[in-house]
């Protein structure tokens, strides 16, 4: 829209691409896969497991935008390992880093200055996690990386799908990867290669919450007719060295209440590894009304409580990670199959979040379109629609699992105690059957009130010891960008950050961003301009998603940058 230079790099981006494509050389493969998680994995390894059974030869690469398989991976994570075992039943033989069973569960309603635990007794079955591991998904993806490559999967870290790419039909035929070697202003440097171009007879896309391309291809394909609008949460998260006489493994800590106010949807976990490891994070509800609200600084807050901080005194912080998540549930989940392809796991919102988690579903969707995907192929078809797994969604145990639970996130929008009273009745008495389903219509980004409507919060400087400061946290999330390239944080008109968004809503993205990345500062002439710090960019989505006018567009940036997680 407008001559800003954002605006400029944005429509650079575009045509660089249509200029490019003749030079692309290209790879055909039965199926490619975006994004080596948990889901993508999953459909691979299963895609493998079935040619081997059936005697066929079907070809399977995967794209993964982070450096090695599992850098970009972020997740709690209490692991229900149900959809694994069925996927590889040997995996203890195997050593897959599931190690640290859970022992206990505490759930705990805080105050400002102190906490309630709810008896075992009273939880919902959603709120216990027998029989579940405490994990470091980053760990366990690397490990079905291993798995997937030592069944003849290829798979390239590195490399960032960029664009869909369609045939004469219409139907997705495949992915480019982004041009490397560009320059800021949009000249090739010394280094320039070529995107590459990937067809396949199906396109998985298994990119995680807000994926580039599954945007994309839920808006082209009308994905979401007829559907809630999808919602998310931002999950921010730490690991910590403690003191190993407060250790201890197998311990879970959910809490809701303080420091969030009572019509936020959001709460805490802490859970204990072995080795005197803890992680600790906070998810809150992208949904939230607050201009002044910061999901970061409400975090630093809730370590201070009396009840959760002792466990980080003489403590040391390792790591820090942010990631946009799903939690609209079943009745945001978008059509997941389209002509050439298909949405699994996250990509397309498959998340239980009165469960918190995700990683379950994510598997068990891989495995229902690697079966779908394999019929298909074994009676020569492609690029047609993978009706199958649809279907048999429909009637697996994931499909009941996220019906119990579809009203979950919905209830908050009454209250904490409406939704706390609501999600007992529904799971407690009705067991998840219960005879009503309640509808949302506002997406997360309509909700935002104007800053002037809302009370401002004053959120204490960071101490340094239990509390931090963005900039530091970044640094140990071991964030790289090389900063001689496109911005990949676009603006689609560079006035409205300005004239809109510090106007209205006094600049809420230096304050939902847990990284850094946008702040307002002073142009020579003293005016007012938003400073995009893309370098800090931890890959989250939440701009991408918060964005009151939706003017901040994510695309990807050069393959293998980004946070380096370290088995977070």
């Amino acid at each position: 829209k407008g001559s800003s230079a954002a605006s400029d790099v944005y429509k650079r981006q575009i045509t660089r691409s249509k200029v490019s494509m003749s030079e692309r050389e290209s790879m055909e493969y039965d199926v490619v896969i975006v994004g080596a998680g948990p889901a993508g994995l999953s459909t691979a390894i299963k895609v493998k497991q079935l040619a081997a059974k059936n005697n066929q030869d079907i070809s399977v690469c995967i794209l993964e935008k982070g450096s090695e398989v599992g850098a970009h991976i972020l997740s709690g994570a209490v692991m229900d390992p149900g959809a694994l075992t069925e996927l590889i039943p040997d995996w203890k033989e195997k050593g897959a880093p599931l190690n640290t069973a859970v022992k206990e569960d505490e759930f705990l309603f805080l105050s400002e200055t102190g906490s309630r635990k709810t008896p075992h007794w009273l939880l919902p079955d959603c709120f216990k996690n027998d029989g579940n591991y405490i994990v470091r998904l980053g760990e366990v993806t690397k490990w079905l990386g291993e798995q997937a490559e030592s069944l003849g999967v290829e798979i390239f870290p590195g490399f960032a799908a960029a664009e869909v790419l369609y045939d004469e039909t219409g139907a997705v035929k495949g992915v480019a990867t982004g041009d490397m070697g560009v320059s800021r202003d949009g000249s090739h440097s010394p280094h320039y290669q070529p995107g590459m171009e990937l067809h396949a007879k199906y396109t998985i896309f298994a990119e995680g919450a807000r994926g580039h391309l599954g945007k994309q291809l839920i808006k082209k394909f009308n994905l979401d007719h007829d559907r809630d609008p999808q919602s998310y949460g931002i999950g921010i998260k730490e690991m910590w060295e403690i003191d190993p006489a407060k250790s201890k493994p197998g311990l879970v800590i959910h809490t809701a209440g303080w420091p969030l106010d009572a019509d936020t949807y959001g709460g805490t976990f802490l859970y204990h590894l072995d080795n005197n490891l803890v992680v600790v994070g906070m998810v809150v509800g992208l949904d939230y009304a607050n201009p002044w609200l910061s999901p970061f600084e409400e975090f630093q807050r809730y370590k201070t409580h009396p009840s959760i901080k002792p466990y980080f005194e003489n403590g040391k912080r390792l790591a820090y990670g942010a990631r946009a998540l799903t939690a609209g549930g079943l009745l945001s989940l978008p059509k997941v199959v389209f002509p050439g392809g298909a949405l699994v796991g996250c990509d397309a919102g498959f998340l239980n979040a009165s469960r918190i988690k995700g990683s379950h579903a994510a598997i068990k969707t891989g495995m229902l379109a690697a079966e779908a995907i394999v019929t298909a192929l074994s009676a020569n078809r492609q690029r047609d629609v993978l009706s199958d797994y649809p279907i048999a969604f429909e009637n697996s145990w994931l499909y009941e699992e996220l019906n119990k639970a579809r009203n979950f996130k919905q209830w908050f929008k009454k209250g904490r105690t409406v939704a706390t009273i609501m999600t007992g009745i529904e799971q407690k008495l009705f067991k998840g059957k219960m005879p009503w389903t309640i509808h949302r219509t506002k997406a997360d980004h309509e909700c935002l009130k104007l800053a002037a409507e809302m009370p401002k919060i004053n959120y204490p400087k960071p101490d340094g010891v239990i509390t931090f400061d963005r900039l530091s946290s970044v640094f140990i999330s071991n964030t790289n960008h090389e900063e001689d390239q496109p911005i990949h944080l676009t603006l689609k008109d560079e006035t409205v950050s300005v004239n809109v968004n510090l106007a209205k809503y006094a600049g809420p993205e230096q304050r939902y961003c847990p990284a850094g990345v946008y702040e307002f500062i002073k142009d020579d002439t003293g005016a007012d301009k938003l400073q995009i710090n893309a370098q800090n960019c931890v890959h989250c989505k939440t701009c991408d998603i918060k964005d009151p006018t939706q003017n901040i567009i994510w695309v990807t940036p050069q393959g293998g940058e980004g946070p380096v997680y370290n088995g977070m």
